[in-house]
């Protein structure tokens, strides 16, 4: 099984030959081998734009995903934007 949530590009701008854009990609899977069998995860991706397939998958455990969840927080509090 696999659900995908939400997918953007990041907020680079496109002529940045130094900083390509990237995709990400927020989904659930339960087919992540090596994290237990039924086990559900959330997959985060992270890819250049135009270079499907050759990015990165994070497989995520509910505590591992919760943490990431704080951590953009406690960085948009940092920056003067509600979190929501």
């Amino acid at each position: 099984m696999r659900r995908s949530i939400d997918d953007s590009t990041d907020d680079h701008r496109a002529d940045e030959d130094d900083r390509p854009p990237a995709n990400w990609a927020v989904a659930i899977i339960d087919d992540c081998e090596g994290c237990g069998e039924g086990e559900l995860r959330i997959a985060l991706t992270l890819e250049e734009v135009g270079r499907s397939g050759y990015g990165l998958v994070a497989h995520l455990a509910p505590a591992t995903a919760r943490r990431m969840r704080v951590a953009i927080a406690a960085a948009l509090r940092e920056i003067g934007e509600p979190p929501d």
